[in-house]
């Protein structure tokens, strides 16, 4: 009886893998670390099928024809926008290129799938949204995909948050925005569990980076934005107090519920009976790939199932970034 039920839930689950098949042309523009890193491996477990790679040069375009078999490499994004086969559009290239290659990706009707930033002000996002109208759109906010974000935002809808203490910390970052690049993330990590915030407070780091007391609806907390640290130690923590105990989300590897000891009657029962604090593990990394953990594979399928028609679960379109961008102009206003 067992062994049947065990057995029609396996069968189920291969009839499920084998017809999720994606069948619309794609293209993907750039060839950076991060996108050999993240999302091309993401592609290939989910089998999407690559006709094109656009790149900056020709000669970078020859030597991605001879690496990756049955894609074409071509350094003019008009061609791949004209081709009526290609449905969908992933975009990871240089920063400050996201802004004309979304328009140009929008203007030809595809859908967008673009690492973030997709663009450097609030002005810039504005149009993008009006130019996504109707159109599937997915921008890179990956933590948004992350099952242990998932899980924590769930388990918090039913809670009722206090406050919360958030560290992002890493090492210099000479080559680029580090508000659009790298403080973008815990901006909008926060926002997406808490909601809509304003800044009550903001004080620049020494070394770079930022100190900040933000108010959402119902909860205050505070961010420690830094790149006054180091990358081979690169840190990410949340903590978060509720009124019935604490979570603990580490790198986006391992979430944690501590609830608070019992009180009757004010008294806490720890002092009349000490007993060891009880942890609650929600989420723990263990095997999975990194991809996984930090969300690149939710995200890269739930655009696909999106162009695919199969369904639409994409929760960091265009329009959902807007709050996001106004954090991050008062960010450039200190």
């Amino acid at each position: 009886m067992i062994n049947n039920l065990i057995n029609r839930f396996k069968q189920r689950r291969s009839r499920q893998y084998l017809t999720q098949v994606n069948e619309a042309g794609y293209a993907f523009v750039g060839i950076g670390q991060h996108s050999l890193t993240n999302i091309y491996p993401t592609l290939q477990h989910l089998q999407i099928p690559l006709k094109y790679i656009c790149c900056t040069s020709e000669e970078k375009a020859q030597l991605i024809n001879r690496k990756f078999t049955g894609v074409k490499a071509t350094a003019s994004l008009k061609d791949v926008l004209s081709d009526p086969t290609i449905k969908g559009v992933l975009v990871s290239a240089s920063p400050k290129a996201h802004f004309s290659i979304a328009q140009q990706v929008l203007r030809a009707g595809k859908a967008l799938y673009i690492e973030k930033p997709p663009c450097e002000t609030a002005e810039q996002l504005q149009e993008l949204i009006a130019l996504s109208k109707g159109k599937t759109t997915c921008v890179g906010m990956q933590k948004r995909y992350a099952p242990a974000v998932k899980i924590l935002r769930k388990r918090l809808k039913r809670e009722q948050p206090i406050n919360y203490d958030l560290h992002f910390l890493t090492g210099a970052y000479p080559e680029g925005d580090e508000r659009l690049d790298l403080f973008i993330h815990p901006l909008d990590l926060v926002q997406h569990l808490f909601g809509p915030a304003q800044v009550m407070a903001c004080q620049p780091l020494p070394g770079g980076g930022y100190l900040l007391m933000l108010k959402h609806e119902g909860i205050v907390g505070t961010l420690e934005l830094s790149t006054h640290h180091t990358w081979t130690d690169m840190s990410e923590s949340l903590t978060i107090r509720t009124q019935t105990g604490r979570y603990e989300l580490s790198n986006m590897e391992e979430l944690t519920y501590m609830p608070l000891p019992r009180t009757i009657l004010g008294i806490p029962m720890e002092k009349v009976r000490p007993s060891a604090m009880r942890i609650e593990y929600l989420y723990h990394r263990n095997l999975q790939p990194s991809i996984v953990a930090q969300g690149y594979y939710d995200e890269v399928v739930a655009f696909a199932d999106a162009v695919e028609g199969r369904s639409n679960r994409i929760v960091s379109d265009m329009d959902s970034l807007q709050g996001t961008y106004e954090l991050l102009g008062e960010l450039k206003r200190q």
